[in-house]
């Protein structure tokens, strides 16, 4: 189970380097584009999927949290994509700690968590805003993110391991 968990998270952090890599092309006035009927920008968006990254990181390892930006420029995608490298390889690694509970506390209660929870949570999390940020430019007739650029498939196939 180890190496399947282990190639999830590699492809976690290859698809968010992607993201950022499309994102540090955009114009400022791209990436505060909007779902339609939506508040959330593309920018918002990829600074929300990278500092939840670092407090799930946070949670399982107590290493600290970077601030996070919201980007406004190339130069500052670029700064998202380092934290977002940091904070998934942190995620990484704690993925192959024991299996366990880890308590943290939001708005005064404590909260209770499996660690392999926070895990699933921080891959499905990312693949989320990955989507929602790839539908945000479909929905002005921008194909900035391809998904199926950024899939399983293609990235056995970047790893030279094939299906």
């Amino acid at each position: 189970m180890e190496i399947i968990t282990d190639r999830l998270f590699r492809h976690m952090a290859w698809a968010n380097a992607y993201l950022f890599d499309r994102l540090a092309e955009l114009t400022e006035a791209e990436l505060q584009l909007t779902a339609p009927e939506d508040e959330w920008t593309a920018a918002a968006i990829a600074q929300h999927l990278v500092s939840a990254a670092t407090r799930y990181a946070l949670r399982l390892d107590d290493l600290g949290e970077e601030e996070t930006p919201t980007p406004k420029s190339s130069q500052e995608v670029l700064i998202l994509k380092e934290l977002s490298r940091k904070a998934d390889a942190r995620l990484r690694l704690a993925a192959h700690e024991p299996e366990g509970f880890v308590e943290s506390t939001r708005d005064g209660q404590i909260i209770r968590r499996a660690r392999q929870t926070i895990l699933a949570q921080s891959i499905h999390h990312a693949t989320e805003h990955r989507a929602q940020i790839a539908g945000i430019f479909s929905s002005h007739g921008m194909k900035i993110v391809d998904l199926d650029a950024i899939d399983l498939w293609e990235f056995a196939d970047f790893e030279g391991v094939g299906d």
